[in-house]
């Protein structure tokens, strides 16, 4: 398997776009990564394409990255056109990352592309109404709630039914079973929020930009407690794109900016114990990338989660071995994911704050982490960064994701 190299990427601003498609937004994020690159069009020898809502809000169910790039003077590569939810472009990176190391290409493209935003009152929300997604998620808590109801909201803690999201009830369970067994606070999970807000105010592609107080986020307007509003990310239109290259193309066009590939891993999840988090999906694929990379997490100078709630965080950074398992609430209290911590975590702001453009997300956290190790990031910069690890899942079936996708990038 030969050495793989990121020598172009590029997003869009994340946020509502509503006068701009989904091939517009790819167009956009596509064209930035070949500048970047530094590479024609008519050098990429295959294209993996991310998307997950256009066939439910717009109708078109296939070919939507020929539509998308052929206006670009993408003709003759292979387009693979693939759906995987909140993970679909960590997908298509890890497509595009074998298709370079196995001799496949020299040159693969991987973009996520999504618009969400839209004034159809009947389409709104029609990409998290699929049938089988809301049954299972049901399911899911209608067997484990019962086990968390001794874990109430203080006193006063008003909540709204019409706020409640059946998505977010989840995460509430699971937020919740992290509390009651490891004596996480409502306090520390806030604190997340609180970090990725002010992280994203240094970053000008973030869909929110405004630092918001700790108290102002456990007194807004609770989604499904311990969750409140600032804890949850938002609905965001956005595209990413990112290409891979050989060493030698890399040396071509230049290694001042290449970041290596040190690691990229996907996994599904299993039927596995509700307790067993060692056997949990996003761990053994973080081992398993640990091991490709020939690092540790001790090593790891920045990270990018999926912090779709403020919870999610405190559980990837224990799964991604930042920290124990239920030490996540009391290793954010401490600062350490800070900037200028022992490990910032979404430096970008994360999903709560750069927004959640669901396909876009995972190739929009290598965008972070290439820009802290190309030393690019401005004010939100970590200092000497070296490693950098992004953690993304997508979907959720049984008691986990569907599936949980590492990538591990060095300079």
């Amino acid at each position: 398997m030969r050495d793989v190299y990121l020598i172009g990427i590029d997003m869009t601003p994340f946020g509502v776009q509503r006068d701009r498609s989904v091939g517009d937004l790819a167009r956009q994020a596509v064209s930035g990564a070949l500048t970047d690159a530094g590479v024609a069009p008519d050098e990429i020898g295959s294209v993996m394409f991310a998307n997950a809502a256009q066939g439910a809000l717009e109708g078109q169910h296939s070919l939507r990255a020929q539509h998308a790039l052929r206006p670009l003077g993408i003709h003759t590569a292979p387009m693979v056109n693939l759906e995987d939810a909140c993970s679909g472009s960590s997908v298509a990176f890890n497509l595009a990352v074998n298709q370079v190391a196995s001799g496949v290409t020299d040159i693969s493209l991987a973009v996520g592309a999504e618009k969400l935003t839209t004034d159809d009152k009947d389409k709104k929300l029609a990409i998290f109404a699929q049938p089988l997604d809301l049954a299972g998620v049901k399911a899911f808590v209608r067997d484990y709630m019962p086990t968390v109801e001794d874990i109430q909201p203080p006193a006063g803690v008003e909540i709204d039914p019409k706020m409640r999201s059946i998505f977010m009830d989840s995460y509430s369970i699971l937020a919740r079973m992290h509390m009651k067994r490891y004596g996480t606070t409502w306090e520390q999970i806030a604190m997340v929020s609180e970090k990725n807000h002010y992280h994203s105010t240094m970053n000008p592609l973030a869909q929110f930009q405004k630092a918001i107080p700790l108290e102002d986020i456990l007194k807004a307007r609770v989604i499904s407690w311990p969750l409140t509003l600032p804890m949850c990310s938002p609905v965001s239109d956005g595209a990413a794109a990112a290409v891979l290259g050989t060493r030698e193309v890399a040396e071509r066009i230049g290694m001042d900016r290449a970041v290596k590939v040190l690691a990229c891993t996907a996994r599904g999840g299993t039927p596995r114990d509700i307790a067993d988090s060692k056997n949990a999906a996003m761990h053994l694929a973080a081992l398993k990338a640990y091991d490709q990379a020939g690092i540790s997490p001790q090593d790891i100078s920045v990270a990018e989660v999926h912090d779709a709630s403020a919870y999610a965080e405190i559980n990837l950074i224990e799964m991604i071995g930042l920290c124990g398992f239920g030490e996540g609430g009391r290793f954010t209290e401490s600062g350490a994911t800070r900037l200028g911590g022992k490990v910032p975590v979404n430096t970008s702001g994360g999903l709560q704050s750069k927004g959640h453009p669901i396909s876009a997300t995972g190739i929009g956290q290598l965008y972070e982490l290439a820009t802290q190790l190309r030393g690019e990031a401005g004010a939100r910069q970590v200092t000497g960064a070296k490693y950098a690890i992004s953690a993304n899942g997508g979907g959720f079936y049984g008691v986990e994701d569907v599936i949980a996708c590492v990538t591990i990038l060095g300079k």
